[in-house]
């Protein structure tokens, strides 16, 4: 039976798939075999669509918030979530941020960094800087990650050993640490890059 479910589900799996310029109403049909005409009972055009795979991927955001906690743990948690999102459903989250798709649950984890900024006592305005700079990391952190690993696979099975055919004297440092450079460790990346952004946010002045 088809059902607005199973059309977006069929949707999300096309982008994860083969990405984001890959989704349209026919090919979401293909995907699922019926006829293209047959989805807008369910799902009046492609922005109703988009809506529709925002909704399914920000489900799967969870913000558990402990009041209890300091508030930097809580932006942490906030930022890792985001993360955990971001790698589950790549492919769904950059079709989400690169279209404007307005949708009431999009702005559940923006009421979730504003009350983090607030209770850490910073103003109105900065509260939506500061909550914008915690989406902002999450998400260009994943994007990063991916691209390492795009770079990495690139690299021949010796990339240490391409690294020393450069020449020292222009690249000292490079050359240097080529070991380091070839390696790739995103968890640990990430938790230092997180803890030099939240000691920075809470330099900020209140």
């Amino acid at each position: 039976m088809l059902t607005r479910e199973r059309i977006v589900g069929a949707a999300v799996a096309l982008v994860e798939r083969d990405g984001a310029d890959a989704l349209s109403m026919r090919a979401v049909a293909g995907e699922l075999g019926v006829a293209v005409m047959s989805l807008y009972n369910h799902v009046p055009n492609k922005a109703a669509l988009l809506r529709g795979i925002a909704e399914n991927t920000m489900e799967s955001l969870d913000l558990p918030d402990d009041g209890r906690l300091d508030w930097r743990q809580r932006a942490r948690e906030l930022i890792r979530a985001f993360r955990r999102v971001a790698r589950e459903y790549p492919h769904c989250t950059n079709l989400i941020v690169t279209h404007s798709v307005e949708v009431p649950f999009g702005l559940k984890p923006v009421e979730h960094g504003l009350a983090i900024a607030h209770d850490a006592g910073f103003d109105g305005p900065t509260s939506v800087r500061l909550m914008r700079a915690i989406i902002a990391y999450a998400l260009g952190a994943q994007l990063r990650e991916t691209d390492m690993v795009k770079m990495l696979d690139s690299l021949p099975a010796d990339a240490a050993g391409a690294f020393a055919e450069l020449d020292p004297a222009r690249f000292p440092r490079v050359t240097a640490l080529a070991k380091e450079l070839t390696e790739h460790d995103p968890d640990t990346d990430f938790e230092f890059g997180l803890d030099l952004f939240i000691n920075a946010l809470d330099a900020l002045p209140r």
